[in-house]
């Protein structure tokens, strides 16, 4: 066998390799996500057995995410557009 056809060869191999083990690692962190989530689907269920409100947990968990000029922007449209509709 020539030695670029070799070459060749063991390029294919090395990228079938890498390419199998990226694809593994996804598949884990797939698995490990769907295990986050399930955990996460969990607290909120002893929450909501607690007496709190799941709805409002989510909407205070997105809020927290928020940075606090962007979360006090959003705080005032939503105060401007209730006043407007006469809902306060």
């Amino acid at each position: 066998m020539p030695a670029a056809a070799a070459t060749e060869e063991e390029t294919h191999a090395f990228a079938k390799g890498q390419l199998k083990a990226i694809i593994e690692r996804i598949e884990r962190l797939e698995e490990e996500k769907k295990t986050i989530s399930d955990d996460i689907k969990d607290v909120y269920g002893e929450a909501k057995g607690s007496g709190f409100d799941v709805k409002v947990l989510r909407t205070i968990i997105r809020m927290r995410k928020q940075d606090a000029d962007e979360r006090q922007e959003q705080e005032t449209i939503l105060e401007t557009y209730m006043q407007a509709l006469g809902m306060l």
